[in-house]
């Protein structure tokens, strides 16, 4: 079994505005730590900000970062890193991830584009993520992310992915669903992506939904249910690297909480069976 220290440990969820007072109200049990976009709580004042600095006290929180832009042309902006720093200190957040991608030109582009997949984007990107790890004194987890149109490339996806993480000297937050995306609309086997993944690295996941447009182009809006696809992903993943904090992502179409709290008990269901799998191998029936 996986003997790695975690930030955080077993199955999250990505928290919303909209059943932040129904969390508050009654923690559900199922949920081992949260996950929050700081962008969108940030500048939160009044008695909403008040009620996620209540939470925050109450439970592990990580971060999921939205508008760093790591592969921008653009300057990083080094102002908002450390509004970013002073809004994880504050909360003692235990982990902050961001996209491998970009999201700014001259301006904020309000979507997460690729990044050419190359050795001098390599340089450049991982230079960019050690500035931020300086600033912020602290390690952080990059995500794979889904992309529709491939960029220039010299390097495959899981290549350029692997040797921006190992360049940076960054941590790895594992997108099950983006994999699965990506791998029908590209073309190649999410197995074979999967194990190329430096398992060491992994920080935490996440797990999500996607929009079918047709069978062979699937868009990653986390407005659904997670197909068995990425559960069987997921399984698969635990099954290479050991079991590593997985968080369940939904940002539209959001369904009941039963609904939602259902698919956290999925996590962790199969976390409960990985470890029980491995106890048996070990020891026996």
């Amino acid at each position: 079994m996986d003997n790695r220290d975690y930030s955080v440990t077993g199955a999250g969820l990505g928290l919303r505005r909209s059943f932040m007072q129904t969390i508050a109200d009654k923690s559900p049990e199922c949920v081992d730590f949260y996950e929050v976009a700081p962008e969108n709580w940030i500048t939160l004042g009044g008695k909403m900000g008040k009620q996620f600095r209540e939470l925050t006290e109450r439970f592990p929180f990580i971060c999921h970062g939205l508008s760093l832009s790591i592969g921008s042309a653009d300057p990083l902006d080094e102002v908002f890193i450390r509004e970013i720093k002073d809004f994880l200190q504050t909360h003692q957040i235990r982990q902050y991830s961001e996209h491998l991608s970009y999201c700014s030109h001259k301006g904020h582009l309000y979507d997460l584009l690729p990044i050419p997949f190359t050795s001098e984007a390599v340089d450049y990107v991982a230079g960019r993520i050690r500035r931020v790890q300086d600033i912020l004194e602290q390690r952080i987890a990059i995500e794979n992310v889904s992309y529709y149109a491939v960029p220039s490339h010299e390097l495959t996806e899981i290549e350029f992915f692997n040797a921006v993480v190992e360049q940076a000297d960054c941590d790895v937050l594992l997108d099950l669903n983006n994999i699965y995306v990506n791998s029908i609309n590209h073309g190649y086997e999410a197995e074979v992506f999967l194990s190329a993944i430096p398992g060491e690295r992994i920080a935490y996941a996440h797990v999500a939904g996607h929009y079918v447009e047709s069978e062979d182009f699937l868009v990653d809006t986390h407005g659904a249910a997670v197909v068995d696809p990425v559960w069987s992903l997921l399984m698969q993943a635990y099954s290479l690297f050991g079991i590593f904090p997985t968080v369940l992502e939904r940002d539209f179409n959001l369904p009941t909480m039963n609904e939602l709290l259902s698919e956290v008990e999925t996590i962790k269901g199969m976390q409960n069976d990985y470890v029980s799998s491995m106890l048996v191998k070990r020891y026996g029936r």
